[in-house]
């Protein structure tokens, strides 16, 4: 039986990402859309084939038939509609970073708890055949004990983009470097320590570019997430390296990219290549919470899993004085 979504927002990234994502999925259907301005809101409702449409965000919270939100509002308003979709009775789905820090986001699991719903952040990265098999090959010890990772997540400059702005929950860090935080935590166990970070700042108070170097466990990790690459040019540099006793991964697969996916290792003076078939990460993502939401399936991005994510960038921000 197919979930009935609501979508609270029209944001980009649910036009062109999450929604047709939903669209995918086989346990999903677009039930509502709601946004501030009208036309758009028909312009969704018709392009997607939504069964209704809201002027206002509450309209939608109203609607019994609602079974779960998704909400892809700028990051300063995460709180605050999370909290009351939750309130309302709706298992919610919320962009990532689900929080500005890890205290609104322990409060916010904890209306979910009160609520008896489920409450998920929205990493589809993180839902993708290409996640489980890199895990698959560090548990194999292909490339024996790793001591260091890696990685890099770099798009342009944003134009007219709430991103630019502090009182919005902008800048590199929120944006791009919780999909750095995230692989890492992803892929080792252990809390977080040691963190040291640097940043370079835009006259709108928001990091344009930082570096971060934590320690998990035994792993030595470093980042670089930035908005630094000249506006006008459309490209991005992702990038995955670790480092084991016995050899090296090496992948620049997109963060949520989806396709043929391909990474590399080489091992004992051999070199694997490794290919993964990948769906469009957020048809996976809407279909596991559906699953969780229908059958009980354990949500994959779990509140511990958020919570020290958000405690990690709490600690980054506090290093670079954000």
């Amino acid at each position: 039986m197919a979930v009935k979504w609501g979508v609270l927002g029209t944001a980009n990234i649910a036009r062109w990402c999450t929604i047709p994502g939903m669209k995918g999925a086989d346990n999903c259907e677009l039930y509502a859309i709601a946004g501030r301005n009208p036309e758009k809101v028909e312009k969704y409702k018709e392009e997607f084939g939504f069964v209704k449409g809201y002027t206002g965000y509450d309209k939608l919270l109203e609607d019994h038939d609602v079974q779960a939100v998704y909400i892809p509002l700028p990051n300063d308003l995460h709180k605050e509609w999370v909290i009351k979709a939750l309130r309302a009775g709706k298992n919610v789905l919320c962009e990532k970073p689900l929080a500005l820090n890890a205290a609104d986001a322990e409060e916010m699991y904890a209306v979910a708890g009160e609520n008896n719903v489920i409450l998920m952040e929205a990493y589809a990265y993180l839902h993708s055949p290409y996640i489980a098999s890199l895990k698959e090959d560090l548990a194999s010890g292909i490339i024996g004990d790793v001591d260091y990772l890696e990685t890099e997540f770099l798009t342009q400059g944003y134009i007219e983009d709430y991103r630019l702005y502090r009182d919005k929950g902008g800048g590199a860090i929120y944006d791009l470097g919780c999909y750095c935080t995230t692989m890492i935590l992803s892929l080792f166990d252990g809390d977080p320590e040691l963190v040291f970070a640097a940043a370079e700042f835009m006259e709108t108070g928001v990091d344009a570019f930082a570096s971060v170097l934590v320690r998990v466990g035994n792993v030595r990790a470093s980042f670089n997430a930035g908005m630094n690459f000249t506006p006008g040019c459309n490209s991005r540099k992702d990038k995955l390296y670790i480092h084991g006793s016995k050899g090296v991964i090496n992948s620049d697969v997109e963060y949520n990219q989806a396709g043929e996916l391909k990474y590399t290792i080489t091992a004992d003076g051999k070199t694997i290549e490794r290919t993964v078939s990948a769906m469009q990460n957020y048809t996976l993502e809407a279909e596991q919470l559906g699953r969780c939401i229908e059958n009980g399936e354990t949500p994959r991005i779990s509140p511990e899993f958020s919570i020290k994510n958000a405690k990690l960038l709490d600690a980054i921000l506090q290093r670079i004085g954000y």
